[in-house]
């Protein structure tokens, strides 16, 4: 998608998706208190020192991916946390889930792409957590990694529309956009957003 090749894009973009998983996370630390949520794989014994946006950051420098991939990569995290509503995305697993999900789009996306090994040291993680954590994602998600072109589209009109509407929310902020996204897991339910697509070229 061209729109993805404008170099000021990618940066508001993965600034916005920082805070917005942030805003995820936090709600889902405070809802735990109230509703059972299940360990993985992807939980860590404490919160990491590294800020998501930092952790993103780090990830889009290194891992040298084509931009679609973290539109996949937040897609996947969507189908992840519907699919897993008992491991909802929180402070203590949303790292692991990042470069995880980066990792797979690259996998699923891109014709050229950097083995377990290298995101494991750009994660801070080694190999063979690195593995474990692509297996278990993975059977999370069913194995279901294709996206229909109307699903992308769909999802990054969602995100670049909020990113034009509004600068990048910060973690302190209220944003309706991140509420609404909060109450249905991430985005969209993609059979919807399929059927409301088709509805739209009928038009």
């Amino acid at each position: 998608m061209a729109e993805l090749e404008n170099p000021s894009l990618m940066p508001n973009l993965i600034t916005y998706l920082s805070c917005l998983l942030q805003k995820v996370a936090e709600s889902n630390d405070v809802n735990c208190r109230f509703q059972p949520q299940k360990v993985s794989v992807f939980h860590g014994l404490t919160r990491p020192t590294i800020s998501i946006q930092s952790y993103l950051d780090r990830i889009y420098k290194y891992a040298n991916c084509s931009p679609s991939c973290f539109i996949v990569a937040y897609i996947y995290l969507d189908r992840f946390a519907q699919k897993k509503p008992t491991l909802p995305i929180n402070s203590f697993n949303v790292h692991r889930l990042l470069i995880t999900s980066v990792m797979v789009a690259a996998k699923f996306m891109d014709d050229i792409y950097y083995n377990n090994a290298y995101y494991a040291k750009v994660g801070g993680i080694s190999t063979i957590e690195m593995n474990y954590l692509e297996m278990d994602f993975l059977f999370g998600l069913g194995f279901h990694l294709n996206v229909a072109p109307n699903t992308f589209y769909t999802y990054f009109t969602y995100l670049q529309r909020e990113i034009m509407l509004q600068p990048p929310p910060s973690i302190a902020e209220s944003s309706l956009s991140l509420d609404r996204s909060l109450k249905v897991h991430l985005c969209f339910n993609e059979e919807e957003s399929s059927h409301q697509n088709q509805q739209q070229l009928a038009v």
